[in-house]
């Protein structure tokens, strides 16, 4: 289940193993995103929490946990490719795994189809 938050985050769950990225609508606003600052491994995020520094050619900005939980491994590819969130950020360009302390918040989140009618105007 893949599911997308209003500030263009997405996670997609696994039992309580979340993959978190950035959207492709997030990324083409951004443009080339040049820099990552990925949390640390055993951090505790709760929902609505800076998670990610992204440094792009225009612009610096903030990504957000969608979930409250523990971050479990983060995308370490990236510190050599940083490129992979350019081309692919909501697969191989994802950010970090997070362990979800509650389920609940995934209420509040978006699912593909809504969030894609609402960014692909």
């Amino acid at each position: 289940m893949k599911k997308y938050s209003d500030t263009h985050e997405w996670i997609e769950v696994n039992g309580s193993i979340g993959i978190c990225g950035i959207s492709t609508f997030a990324q083409k606003e951004l443009g080339e995103i040049v820099y990552v600052e990925l949390p640390k491994v055993g951090a505790d995020l709760t929902k609505g929490d800076e998670a990610v520094i992204l440094e792009s050619t225009k612009a610096a900005a903030d990504s957000y946990a969608c979930v409250t939980g523990k971050v479990i491994e983060v995308n370490e590819v990236l510190k050599q490719d940083i490129s992979l969130l350019n081309t692919s950020p909501e697969s191989s360009g994802w950010l970090y795994k997070i362990e979800i302390k509650d389920m609940a918040d995934l209420d509040a989140l978006q699912d593909e189809k809504l969030y894609r009618s609402q960014t692909e105007l």
